[in-house]
């Protein structure tokens, strides 16, 4: 095995910030991401740390402010920062910010690198953030000027990093102007950042090592994700040609930006998907190098992967697909797609949406299909590798362009499942748990006019007709005569409907009547379901029989469960 190269060493806050080193956060990082809850946390420790400003600096314990790992070549200050970012970024702004609250210009010589015409060294911030990020930064905090214009910056119209460095930057001064309100004291704080805390500095010449290294030193958690991993992989490949660099790490971040860094990541292990049409069974990024990476070259992925999958996705995250026709029955599906109980359905719906980007009613019957078949595997509790066999035979078969409506297609339930599932849809259905609210809406949406909305609703809860525990001297009793007659119809589909939280509190265990009253008669009863349930005059086995084999025939007919496909 091929040794490693690594340097290691703690370092001051003056050290650190000088020409030691020279800090890049490449374009593959993530973006600066703390808030004014870490920014103050630092703060306030930094204070704790320091203790009263009568002490001498020297006498001050030294303060250990974490890791930073760095491709750093032997011997010159360039350093390609792969963890530490956000300290570093944060430490920067406080230098800014206390370089203006004590007005001594000393300060600048740990922000900003001054030229040296007799030495060929260029004038330079320490510390370049990301392309996007780097000339705002330099203009507002590193520069001697930068902070004067920081509280009239209008922050809506900004990117989230650039927020929270202007957010940052106002929190860090107000309040050590409130904390440390004498000039002193603000000097004491800058005398022990820059002499009595410290940063390891971790280095090696190279990504993979540095990398190695980090995720060794940090045992909460990577910073860097799948995603910024191979950002760096695939770009770095292309980096011998400048323009192109920036072209494609523009284009790899425009979609991180319009899916969102966590919808971004999860893109990827979708994708992983497709290839390899297998459960996950070594690291994400293992895996994607050997099924995705290997039919692609770098910008080839980009352009013909990333880029068209990600319009999929979005489409399928947002459901937001957009044709002239369709659209609105393909974004509706996509919705109830949604709630269903695993994600498993989602790599063959961007496989497919990318194949028939142009053909809705292609994606309109694919989905129709495909939502049978997934709510087929939730009230069956199919198992998550059973799951998983399932939805990859789907993949193979959009890939190989198979009949997906042939009686033998993956995307088929088998005449044995459509009749196990008519089973348990006729049993107990309140007990079948998140099945239970998706098969009342999935009704109540058939029985609404027009595509009812129920997103406006923070909680939908069921609520049984007949009670669960009636009064002794209630009608319900006279009804329902026998604990056995109560027990075979109480968490029946018949006696269930559908209630907001606070109306489900209201109902209890009230009569028939009092409910009827309260909700068929309330004008902001908005469930179909339950309005048409409570125009019956009375509750009755025999009306919760009637009901159970009307619903339960809607569903099948939604469904073509026992019918022909």
């Amino acid at each position: 095995m091929t040794a490693i190269k690594i340097d290691g060493a703690g370092y001051p806050i003056k050290e650190i910030f000088s020409d030691q080193f020279s800090f890049n956060i490449p374009n593959y990082q993530r973006p600066y991401a703390w808030t004014t809850e870490e920014t103050e946390r630092l703060l306030d420790d930094l204070i704790d740390a320091m203790g009263d400003n009568s002490v001498n600096i020297e006498h001050i314990a030294p303060y250990f402010l974490g890791n930073i790992v760095l491709i750093k070549p032997e011997g010159k200050p360039d350093s390609e920062v792969v963890d530490g970012q956000q300290r570093l970024t944060t430490l920067t702004i406080l230098l800014s910010v206390l370089r203006k609250l004590i007005n001594d210009n000393e300060l600048g010589y740990f922000i900003y690198q001054a030229e040296r015409r007799l030495s060929g060294i260029p004038a330079r911030p320490r510390l370049y953030l990301r392309e996007r990020d780097k000339e705002f930064f330099e203009k507002y905090i590193q520069t001697s000027e930068g902070l004067k214009d920081i509280e009239t910056i209008t922050v809506q119209n900004l990117s989230d990093p650039q927020k929270n460095i202007v957010n940052n930057t106002r929190i860090l001064l107000k309040r050590i102007s409130e904390k440390l309100p004498e000039d002193s004291q603000k000097q004491h704080l800058t005398k022990f950042l820059l002499q009595r805390c410290y940063l390891v500095a971790v280095s090696t010449p190279d990504f993979e090592s540095a990398y190695r290294i980090f995720s060794v030193l940090n045992d909460r958690g990577l910073d860097l994700s799948v995603t910024d991993i191979l950002k760096a992989d695939l770009i770095g490949k292309i980096s011998d040609n400048e323009s192109l660099e920036k072209k494609y790490t523009k284009k790899w971040e425009d979609i991180e930006v319009k899916l969102g860094r966590e919808n971004f990541q999860e893109l990827f292990s979708h994708i992983r998907m497709i290839y390899a049409k297998k459960r996950l069974s070594r690291k994400v990024i293992e895996e994607f190098r050997e099924y995705v990476l290997i039919k692609h070259n770098p910008r080839d992925f980009i352009d013909n992967v990333l880029q068209a999958f990600s319009e999929a996705f979005d489409d399928i995250k947002k459901c937001d697909f957009i044709h002239d026709h369709g659209a609105k029955e393909i974004n509706e599906l996509l919705k109830w797609l949604q709630r269903i109980d695993h994600f498993e359905w989602i790599p063959p719906t961007i496989l497919y949406i990318k194949k028939h980007k142009n053909k809705p009613e292609k994606i309109l019957a694919f989905l129709t299909y495909l939502e049978r078949f997934a709510v087929g595997l939730m009230i069956l509790r199919t198992t998550i590798y059973q799951r998983n066999k399932h939805y990859a035979d789907i993949l193979q078969a959009i890939e190989d362009d198979a009949d997906l409506y042939a009686v033998d297609s993956p995307l088929q339930l088998s005449s044995s499942e459509q009749e196990e599932i008519i089973k348990l849809l006729d049993r107990n259905l309140y007990e079948m748990r998140k099945v239970n609210l998706y098969v009342l809406l999935r009704l109540d949406s058939l029985m609404s006019d027009g595509i009812p909305n129920y997103d406006g609703y923070k909680v939908i809860t069921i609520e049984h007709i007949l009670p669960q525990n009636p009064p002794l001297d209630s009608q319900w009793n006279e009804w329902f005569t026998s604990q056995e007659q109560k027990d075979k119809y109480v968490h029946r589909l018949g006696n269930l409907v559908l209630l907001s939280h606070k109306k489900n509190s209201e109902a209890k265990n009230y009569e028939y009547k009092v409910k009827k009253d309260k909700y068929i008669n309330n004008p902001t009863a908005i469930f179909a379901l339950t309005i048409q349930a409570m125009k019956e005059e009375e509750w009755t086995p025999e009306i919760i029989e009637q009901r159970q084999r009307y619903l339960l025939a809607e569903l099948q007919n939604l469904w073509k469960l026992n019918l022909s496909t």
